[in-house]
């Protein structure tokens, strides 16, 4: 049995993936509980909030929510920094990216395509730039967050700015981030780190 095992909706991207990333950099022994179609209505209710990922560890329970997962992983295989005020601070931009996330899914919920197109467009028009803009102001001299350091935090802005770059949302322009030349050079460099390069080729 593995160690841990994740447990998301079977595709690339969202919440469960900064959360792969992370077991598989940190050289975990783990098992990747992938959901199909039809298997999440059942799943549902044995979760601890209703929703996905969740992480099982061996011999102590289960975790929900992302950013509590990545925190726990980060701290388990030195991918969060020890300081407790530099942690914070990486903490800080993760809930940042999930209250962003939160802003732009609710637009996935509007069937009606002209209101989906307007709420996208508004999004962004304004409030991606400027939240591009506030984490920037965070980044210093790279090529991560914490410097030569890879951490959970770098996973999560590389997985959330891969969702617009690679035109995961119509409507939203794949470069609305690119006013944010800090942020793009953290991701190129989390893309490029030959473990991601690794996760990504061993499952195309």
């Amino acid at each position: 049995m593995a160690t841990y095992t994740l447990t998301y909706f079977d595709f690339h991207g969202g919440r469960g993936e900064d959360c792969r990333l992370a077991l598989h950099l940190g050289g975990a022994d783990w098992a990747d509980d992938r959901l199909g179609r039809g298997t999440w209505a059942e799943r549902k209710p044995t979760t601890p909030f209703g929703g996905v990922p969740v992480l099982a560890v061996e011999g102590k329970g289960t975790l929900a929510q992302s950013n509590a997962i990545l925190g726990y992983l980060g701290r388990t295989f030195g991918m969060h920094p020890a300081d407790p005020f530099e942690g914070a601070r990486h903490e800080m931009i993760l809930e940042a990216v999930e209250e962003m996330r939160t802003k732009v899914s609710t637009t996935l919920a509007i069937s009606e395509p002209e209101a989906k197109k307007a709420a996208r467009e508004a999004l962004a028009a304004g409030p991606l730039p400027a939240w591009a803009a506030q984490v920037e102001a965070c980044i210093g001299d790279g090529p991560f967050l914490a410097g030569d350091a890879l951490s959970v935090t770098d996973l999560k802005l590389f997985v959330f700015h891969k969702w617009f770059a690679s035109g995961g949302l119509d409507h939203v322009p794949t470069d609305v981030l690119a006013g944010a030349p800090k942020l793009t050079r953290l991701c190129e460099a989390v893309k490029a780190h030959p473990g991601v390069v690794a996760y990504y080729a061993a499952r195309t």
